[in-house]
C-alpha cells in the first residue's frame, strides 16, 4: 500500500474542510485507502451536509499519524487500538496535539515531477541499469506517466555532481552510502525517543496529565537530529578537506612552474 506524496499546496490560502478526494489529496493517500481506515475505524466519520461528506482538520490530523504509522510499520490493528487507548484516556486537546507533532513530516520539500529532458540528460540511453539503481535507491520512482523526485535536494546535488564531471556511477554510490548512514542515524535518533522518554511514559501507565509534557519534548527534539547531523558532517567536511588539501592539491599546485617572466611581461605589454 504505496501512497504518493502530499500535493504541493503552497501559496493556497489555509483550508479547514475537504471533500473525501480532496481530502485524500492533501493528505497524500488515495480515496480507497482513505475508505479502507475508515472501515478499520481509524477514522472518525464525516460532518454530513445533505448527501456529502465534509472533513475537518481533525480529520486531516488523524489521517496524517495513522500514514506515519504505516510508514513506520505499524500494522491497522495496532493502530486501532493505540488510537483507542489514546482517545479513552486522555483529553481531546492532548490527543490531537500529540498527533500534530507527530504527523508534521521532516521532509521541508514536496516531491516534484522529473521532466523527461533532466532523465535524458543524468541516465545514458539504451542502458537502463544506472535509472534502475537510481529507481531502487528511490532518488527517483515512477508516477503515472512520468517520475517524480521524492527529495528533490538530493536529486538536484547528483544531477549537479555529474553535470561537474563525476561519474553516474560513483554519484550513485555516494547516494546509496548517504541514504544508508543517514537511515541508521536516524533509526538511533529515533530509539533515543522511543527508549527513553515514551517507553517510560507507557511503563506508567500513560498518565493524563503527561501527555502534553511527551508532546513539548517530540516538538523540541524532531529537529535536533537534522542540528546534529547537519554540524557534524560540516566540520568532517572541513577535516577532510584540509587534510586533502595540506597532502595533494598544495603540493600539486607548487609543483606547477610559475609562467616565464617574458611572457608575464609581454602579456602585461598588450593589455596596456
Amino acid at each position: 500500500m504505496v501512497d504518493p506524496a502530499p500535493y504541493d499546496r503552497s501559496g493556497e490560502p489555509d483550508r479547514t474542510e475537504w471533500s473525501i478526494d480532496e481530502l485524500a489529496l492533501e493528505a497524500g493517500t488515495t480515496v480507497r485507502n482513505l475508505r479502507l481506515y475508515q472501515e478499520r475505524g481509524l477514522l472518525p466519520p464525516p460532518r454530513r451536509e445533505g448527501r456529502r461528506g465534509v472533513y475537518g482538520t481533525d480529520h486531516l490530523q488523524r489521517l496524517r499519524l495513522v500514514l506515519a504509522l504505516l510508514r513506520r510499520s505499524y500494522p491497522l490493528t495496532a493502530i486501532r487500538e493505540l488510537l483507542d487507548a489514546w482517545d479513552a484516556r486522555r483529553s481531546l486537546a492532548d490527543v490531537l496535539g500529540f498527533e500534530e507533532a507527530l504527523a508534521v513530516p521532516f521532509a521541508t520539500e514536496p516531491a516534484r515531477e522529473v521532466s523527461l529532458a533532466e532523465l535524458a540528460g543524468l541516465f545514458p540511453a539504451g542502458d537502463p541499469t544506472a535509472l534502475l539503481r537510481a529507481v531502487d535507491l528511490g532518488l527517483v520512482r515512477p508516477d503515472d506517466d512520468h517520475f517524480c523526485a521524492p527529495s528533490p535536494g538530493l536529486f538536484d546535488a547528483g544531477t549537479q555532481l555529474v553535470a561537474d564531471g563525476v561519474p553516474l556511477d560513483a554519484v550513485l554510490d555516494a547516494a546509496a552510502a548517504v541514504l544508508t548512514s543517514t537511515d541508521d542515524l536516524a533509526e538511533q535518533f529515533v530509539a533515543l525517543f522511543r527508549t527513553h522518554i515514551w517507553q517510560p511514559f507507557v511503563d506508567a501507565g500513560m498518565p493524563p496529565g503527561e501527555l502534553a509534557r511527551i508532546t513539548g519534548i517530540l516538538k523540541r527534539q524532531r529537529p535536533l537530529a537534522t542540528q546534529a547531523v547537519a554540524a557534524a558532517l560540516a566540520e568532517a567536511l572541513q577535516r577532510h578537506t584540509d587534510a586533502v588539501a595540506a597532502t595533494e592539491w598544495s603540493a600539486t599546485l607548487q609543483a606547477v612552474e610559475p609562467l616565464p617572466q617574458v611572457a608575464v611581461a609581454e602579456g602585461r605589454d598588450r593589455s596596456d
